[in-house]
């Protein structure tokens, strides 16, 4: 049997990455996905559009082609440029399943945040815009300008689009009257849940200066009658009642004792028969296979002082310690799971 040679493919695969997602987060932050979303535009009249030096116009563009993010028919001047099925669901802000705000945040937060990396590692210390020791002085951070409070929140609701279409339409949402997602932002997961299962109210609860920016979207979803917007400290205050809590990307902010305080409050706002759903991306408990799992545990790590992701064990312990009798797990889209915790 032939020895296996050594492959640095891999390896400079992954060391060189970050190359191929800046180009990605460049075209969404110049809206190339955008502007072709009307249709396809010629070498010539895109570049124009999109204000692109002559020097790196086209190597930028077919860039994107090689990387599969845009279609093109024809060569040089004669090229003409076309989203791909995907960057045209995914990638132009028409579209109602847009999830470009993730990435535009990644490139003007997170990039930034990660060249810091090896610092944050040998300090412990998060590279935020807080600055601080303090979970909440980077919220109160984040949230003091409205225009980045919002592009931060929209930036979230894109990140998890799927992860709560798969949830409402996977999860037998049949049992309960109620569901109240905590920490529900613009409440896209609560609009999700109410698109699906017309037979459920739902509250979307998170603090004050979120709560006008969840009414909008709330109303121009047309279910203003089925999701209240609750303002609220979930930190602080009791959770509202409901037959079924939801948390999506809340738990992994937070350290241990937050974490397990946030549970023991989901357990004291459910019925008996009532359920806890966390939305996260759940590290595999060998913590060998769920690599993004791992890397956004290390961007809590960049972001936060105290917070990380989890894997199943973990939150089942958590889980059992304060009452909840049966959890299972539930894969969503990609890399994530609903973890499901029956009282």
């Amino acid at each position: 049997m032939a020895e296996k040679r050594p492959d640095s493919f891999q390896i400079m695969q992954i060391g060189m990455g970050f190359l191929a997602s800046k180009t990605l987060m460049s075209a969404v932050e110049l809206g190339v996905f955008t502007l072709l979303g009307a249709g396809p535009l010629p070498f010539a009249e895109l570049r124009e559009r999109l204000g692109l030096h002559p020097r790196g116009a086209a190597d930028f563009l077919d860039t994107l082609v090689a990387l599969g993010l845009l279609d093109r028919e024809g060569d040089g001047e004669a090229s003409v440029y076309a989203d791909t099925v995907d960057t045209a669901a995914y990638l132009d802000r028409a579209s109602p399943t847009y999830i470009g705000s993730i990435l535009a945040m990644a490139s003007q937060r997170l990039y930034p945040a990660w060249g810091h990396l090896t610092e944050v590692l040998r300090t412990g210390r998060p590279h935020n815009e807080a600055q601080g020791e303090d979970e909440n002085q980077l919220f109160a951070a984040l949230y003091a300008d409205a225009a980045r409070l919002e592009s931060f929140i929209e930036a979230m609701a894109g990140v998890q689009l799927n992860n709560f279409i798969a949830l409402a339409d996977r999860f037998d949402f049949s049992k309960f009257g109620t569901a109240c997602d905590v920490g529900g932002a613009s409440g896209a997961l609560s609009i999700a849940i109410a698109r699906r299962h017309p037979e459920i109210k739902c509250i979307s609860f998170d603090l004050p200066q979120v709560t006008p920016l969840a009414r909008r979207k709330i109303e121009a979803a047309g279910l203003a009658g089925r999701i209240e917007a609750v303002s609220g400290n979930f930190l602080v205050e009791d959770l509202p009642k409901a037959d079924l809590v939801l948390m999506g990307n809340i738990l992994h902010d937070w350290g241990t004792e937050t974490k397990q305080r946030l549970i023991a409050k989901a357990y004291a706002a459910l019925p008996a028969g009532g359920a806890f759903i966390a939305i996260e991306n759940v590290i595999d408990n060998g913590r060998r296979k769920n690599a993004f799992g791992l890397l956004m545990s290390l961007n809590m790590l960049v972001e936060t002082p105290e917070g990380y992701d989890y894997t199943f064990a973990q939150f089942d312990g958590w889980c059992r310690a304060v009452g909840f009798r049966c959890i299972e797990t539930l894969p969503l889209a990609g890399p994530a799971s609903a973890i499901v915790a029956w009282k």
